[in-house]
């Protein structure tokens, strides 16, 4: 058991916060934990001093903490080790929020965002998805606010020691590696949605929010047939402010949610898609894990297979179809940005030496999703080949794996098709840069009318609101996303489609952030202000750094788009504003 006690979150925030991690000894007296910017000031073994040394600064990865412990170690001894330290202010696992930069504006506001490795910044650890602990934590908090964790809750009492706090206690007895832990601290209110479920949020959006995530039950319903049980216990959602730089994170107990969800929750099959995919994390992904980085197709490619399979069995097969299509999109997207010789792009790609923040794309979402699905039709469809899925999840739950074992288990399954499987070309699929050897043949049926609009805007022919209206959301993302692809439109074509469609005037985040670009690219000017507004008020990542970049490359503009990213970068989180940084080729010492 390693106790880990920060003596300060440099902040009155949050007082000093016991967490208690089963984690793994090593067989000697040495032990050794990842750490990043973290002031270590004591280590105690069982209460008595322990030497510790601080290894050499590496530039991304941070420092490894040296424990020797002062007495040998024999088999089932019980040792408590005992980190005493401070984190850093630029902690990467943390963001600050000011009182004006939450919907409140009168307190202060933590979240943690620790994937892939920013665990380290947090909390002293092994931090690598190849390990996983339980955990027990308290938290102290101003007793106006209110802390949330990636565990149960244990109950809550006064701080015995500060009569103006309130401690909060949590239990996590479920093995999980160290990115998952979350922690959230703020004028929180929630709402009961279901029998196992509550969803979060500062109380200017609690309704609205509980509202939009009200069939979060049925979701877990049909994931459990899916998959098997849900082991977790609660399943509560918190609606993070506008600075949280993913869409959701699927942190155990705790999912969170970017507020850009809410105006995008139009429609009740994009409310399938927005949570289908963090609740199926709850098997793959958090029940099974990536033993290490190279293997994050292993997350994401079956959790976006099985989100999928919830939108099949909510919807239709159509829909799921649907949305492989455009999926397959995203990943030429990606494959383009980064180059179709990089080897970023493998399924399987050597992650030495590289920045995890900089190789995040959706090549391991899309990639192995489009293998899983031509292993499905290979297979037998999809009820044979989710047979597998199940049984994989059921064998490895618990555990991290490697994409060898993954594969050894899958010839095992099928041990009466390993002919079929033979012929797979896995070496392109794995290793390979660039697109798959095989594109699956995807029913077109829904996508058929984006088709057809964005086939029309070759010239300017005869358009009516009609077009757009006739559409469902998913439609019209889809045909903007199709215009994107194409060289950009000319600027009269952008004009006479705000005229007819009026794009403007939509508030749905990924119709807005599509159109947005789409004006950019066209070098319209009345445009860039929309599009720095739209980059600064929230800090997606999927939407800020695109933004930046289009405004970036209209040369007009570029010294604007370094300009507004210098004035806001202070209310972004470390990691977005370190990418944008770089894609805008800002100094980051000058920047700060």
């Amino acid at each position: 058991i390693w106790r880990v006690i920060p003596a300060a979150w440099l902040t009155k925030c949050i007082a000093p916060l016991p967490l208690f991690f089963n984690l793994s000894l090593s067989p000697s007296y040495h032990q050794t934990l990842d750490t990043k910017d973290l002031k270590v000031s004591k280590v105690t073994a069982n209460g008595q001093a322990a030497k510790f040394t601080l290894g050499p600064k590496h530039s991304f990865m941070g420092t490894p903490l040296e424990i020797t412990l002062p007495f040998d170690l024999s088999r089932g001894q019980h040792v408590i080790v005992e980190v005493t330290y401070e984190t850093a202010p630029n902690a990467s696992a943390l963001q600050w929020l000011t009182p004006e930069q939450t919907a409140g504006k009168k307190h202060p506001y933590l979240f943690s965002q620790c994937q892939a490795t920013h665990c380290r910044s947090m909390v002293p650890c092994q931090d690598t998805p190849a390990m996983k602990h339980t955990y027990y934590a308290q938290v102290s908090v101003p007793k106006e606010l209110v802390a949330v964790m990636s565990a149960v809750r244990d109950g809550e009492e006064p701080d015995p020691q500060d009569s103006s706090r309130a401690i909060y206690r949590f239990r996590q007895p479920v093995p999980m590696p160290s990115y998952l832990i979350a922690i959230v601290v703020g004028a929180l209110e929630s709402r009961e949605i279901g029998p196992r479920s509550r969803v979060w949020s500062e109380k200017e959006f609690v309704d609205k929010a509980a509202y939009e995530f009200s069939e979060t039950e049925t979701m877990l319903k049909t994931a459990e047939g899916l998959a098997g049980p849900y082991v977790w216990g609660q399943y509560d959602i918190l609606v993070l402010p506008p600075s949280f730089p993913y869409g959701g994170m699927e942190n155990p107990c705790l999912t969170y949610a970017t507020p850009t969800l809410c105006p995008c929750l139009l429609t009740y099959v994009f409310y399938i898609c927005v949570i289908a995919h963090e609740i199926s994390h709850s098997w793959t992904g958090n029940l099974v894990t990536n033993k290490t980085w190279e293997h994050f197709w292993l997350n994401e490619g079956h959790t976006v297979y099985l989100e999928r399979m919830i939108g099949r069995s909510m919807e239709s097969e159509q829909f799921r179809q649907f949305k492989a299509m455009g999926g397959w999109k995203e990943l030429q997207e990606s494959v383009n940005t980064f180059g179709a010789n990089n080897p970023l792009t493998n399924l399987v790609p050597n992650l030495n030496e590289v920045d995890l923040d900089e190789a995040f794309s959706s090549v391991p979402y899309e990639k192995g999703f489009a293998l899983l699905y031509h292993l499905e039709e290979l297979m037998g469809g999809p009820e044979v080949f989710m047979g597998f899925v199940k049984s994989y999840i059921q064998l490895f739950s618990y555990s991290s794996i490697t994409t060898e074992e993954w594969k050894h288990y899958l010839f095992t399954y099928f041990k009466n098709k390993v002919d079929i499987l033979n012929k797979v070309d896995w070496n392109a699929w794995m290793h390979t840069p660039g697109m798959p050897p095989v594109k699956p043949q995807y029913d077109s049926t829904m996508a058929d009318a984006c088709i057809a609009l964005c086939k029309r805007w070759g010239d300017l022919g005869n358009f009516s609101e009609w077009d757009v209206k006739t559409l469902s959301t998913h439609q019209l993302i889809e045909f903007l996303s199709l215009l994107l692809q194409q060289e950009p439109l000319p600027l009269s074509h952008v004009k006479r489609m705000q005229e007819v469609y009026q794009l403007n005037s939509f508030n749905n985040a990924e119709i807005r952030f599509r159109w947005l670009r789409l004006c950019v690219k066209s070098k319209w000017e009345d445009a860039v202000p929309m599009a720095l507004k739209m980059a600064t008020e929230q800090g997606r990542m999927k939407f800020t750094r695109p933004l930046f970049k289009e405004v970036y490359n209209f040369d007009k503009y570029h010294e604007e788009a370094v300009r507004v990213f210098v004035a806001h970068r202070a209310a972004m989180h470390p990691v977005t504003a370190n990418l944008v940084a770089k894609d805008l080729k800002v100094d980051n010492d000058k920047s700060t």
